[in-house]
């Protein structure tokens, strides 16, 4: 046997019956030769690590808008604790931690530069609307590999385009589904306090007396009652949450950072600013498309400028969006020889 049979046997003896076993992928669009060493999810997941999407997620914002300083997260540094916060929860509950992973690691490639702020500033301008989750699938099959894409599983891409707002078809995505809201809460009060915009004191006692005084015991609370309210039926389909009291703690803990920081203007002051910024680029590529990379190009033949122009801005990070515009739009000093 090879070692990719071999693993694919463990995980018909140790994952639990509601688990997404290897062997059984509905497959990829471009069916190829197997791995010897490696199940479809973890070339999968292999993929999306090597991709150059996922490389620029570490200059992409989180929350806050080019922070000063070394210890604020960025998209890549929230992809990572997505994916481990996934996998504590996928091994407890004996699922397949390789497709657990893939998905979480692939989750937000569709990410726009600056965060949500790029998001709302390209849902506007873009005709069809831009959601990141569906322009995940377009990195992964469309923009990829120069246009060729990474050819993913079927459940990992159905894990990417769910993970927000809709109950993927694997358990394995409903878990990334978790793993990222109680990621990003937790590091974005973490952020916060470090910002200077809330303290830990500032949160509810109501919310801390039932999640814990501290990130890492938020986390723990969250990942826990997860854990030990199992995998059970509603509907008679098998689904996983949190418990009465936990997810009602932590759904006041999500309003309250609404309230106090995700809409509070000492953070999002320069959002505008940065939505200005893509329009401006949005409106000069739709004007300049052959000034576009050769893929972005071919794309807009086939997809039409506007979707390809949010295809090519959508992959920027944060500083090569203020590079492009600064390029085009900044007037450049005289130099005299």
């Amino acid at each position: 046997m090879t070692p990719r049979e071999r693993y694919e046997d463990f995980e018909r003896s140790m994952l639990c019956e509601y688990a997404c076993l290897s062997v059984n992928t509905k497959g990829r669009l471009h069916p190829s030769e197997k791995c010897e060493y490696r199940t479809e999810f973890q070339r999968d997941r292999d993929k999306i690590i090597h991709s150059n999407s996922f490389r620029r997620l570490k200059h992409k914002t989180q929350v806050f808008l080019s922070p000063t300083g070394d210890h604020y997260r960025t998209r890549l540094t929230h992809t990572l604790e997505v994916g481990q916060i996934a996998r504590t929860m996928s091994r407890a509950l004996r699922l397949n931690e390789d497709l657990t992973e893939a998905i979480a690691m692939g989750h937000d490639l569709g990410h726009t530069p600056f965060g949500h702020a790029g998001e709302r500033a390209l849902n506007e301008l873009c005709p069809d609307g831009f959601k990141h989750y569906e322009q995940g699938i377009r990195v992964v099959e469309l923009i990829e590999n120069n246009g060729k894409g990474l050819d993913l599983t079927y459940e990992v891409k159905d894990g990417i385009l769910k993970h927000t707002n809709a109950k993927a078809e694997t358990l394995e995505g409903y878990i990334v589904r978790f793993a990222d809201i109680i990621a990003y809460i937790n590091h974005d009060i973490d952020d916060s306090i470090r910002g200077g915009i809330i303290t830990e004191e500032d949160i509810p006692s109501e919310i801390t007396d039932v999640l814990g005084h501290s990130k890492s015991a938020r986390i723990t609370s969250l990942v826990g009652s997860v854990i030990e309210k199992g995998i059970y039926l509603e509907n008679g389909e098998p689904t996983v949450g949190m418990d009465d009291e936990t997810a009602k703690a932590y759904n006041a803990l999500h309003r309250y950072m609404f309230d106090s920081v995700y809409r509070n203007p000492k953070c999002k002051s320069e959002e505008a600013k940065a939505q200005e910024m893509l329009r401006k680029l949005y409106e000069h590529f739709c004007s300049n498309v052959f000034s576009m990379p050769a893929l972005y190009v071919r794309l807009a033949e086939e997809y039409g400028k506007e979707r390809a122009v949010c295809d090519y801005i959508s992959g920027m990070t944060d500083r090569y969006a203020v590079d492009i515009f600064t390029d085009l739009f900044i007037p450049k000093d005289w130099k005299i020889r």
